[in-house]
């Protein structure tokens, strides 16, 4: 059984269709934490470490024999409960960062949430070293798209992510640095790859699963 750690219920059917499409076997337990983000956001991530490392063992006394963070946010503080957690802890766009690497080293990251965007900017750069690769991050803030994320109006703030990729010029690749953006993905025109982490990210989760 693979965890997925959420911190919005908006990713639960995206992971339960791509779960169903690609990796039927394998059984998903999701465990949606909208209070994180939240206080990410008003008091920073060191705010949510002991939390999250509760969470991560909750996760594993129920059976989890893996643990997915969908949250590029928290990602890199849920990965740091990884040592005492006994299984895989994993997150999501991890995968997505190196899939970036391995396309050129002009990396274009775009985010809703401001506070997505140090951390994927880290990831990428972390990745990029682990390959050997020089590469040139720059970040790319799409304005009012969360509000319209938060207000539920989910195909305008799609829609306007799409957009926003499609304007980026000068760059091998495209990073949408939130697991919510991957509709775009499907919705751009741009000539530049375009990559999300939901698919790749399950895949890595069911990988450590055993499961194909």
């Amino acid at each position: 059984m693979l965890a997925l750690l959420h911190t919005s219920p908006v990713h639960v059917p995206v992971f339960e269709a791509l779960r169903d499409d690609a990796h039927p076997g394998l059984e998903l337990r999701h465990l949606v934490a909208e209070g994180l983000l939240h206080r990410v956001r008003a008091e920073g991530l060191a705010a949510v470490v002991d939390e999250v490392r509760v969470r991560v063992r909750e996760a594993v006394a129920g059976g989890a024999r893996a643990v997915l963070c969908t949250c590029s946010t928290i990602g890199g503080v849920v990965e740091e409960a990884a040592a005492e957690a006994g299984v895989p802890v994993l997150r999501v766009d991890r995968p997505m960062a190196r899939a970036a690497v391995a396309a050129g080293p002009r990396i274009v990251v775009l985010a809703a949430y401001e506070g997505t965007l140090g951390p994927t900017v880290s990831l990428v750069e972390e990745e990029a070293r682990r390959a050997g690769r020089p590469v040139e991050v720059r970040t790319l803030l799409v304005e009012d798209a969360w509000a319209r994320f938060e207000a539920g109006d989910t195909a305008a703030y799609v829609r306007q992510v799409a957009d926003a990729a499609d304007a980026v010029t000068g760059a091998d690749v495209i990073v949408l640095a939130q697991a919510s953006m991957a509709p775009a993905e499907r919705l751009t025109a741009s000539a530049v790859p375009v990559l999300s982490s939901p698919r790749p990210g399950l895949a890595a989760g069911a990988a450590a699963c055993g499961v194909r």
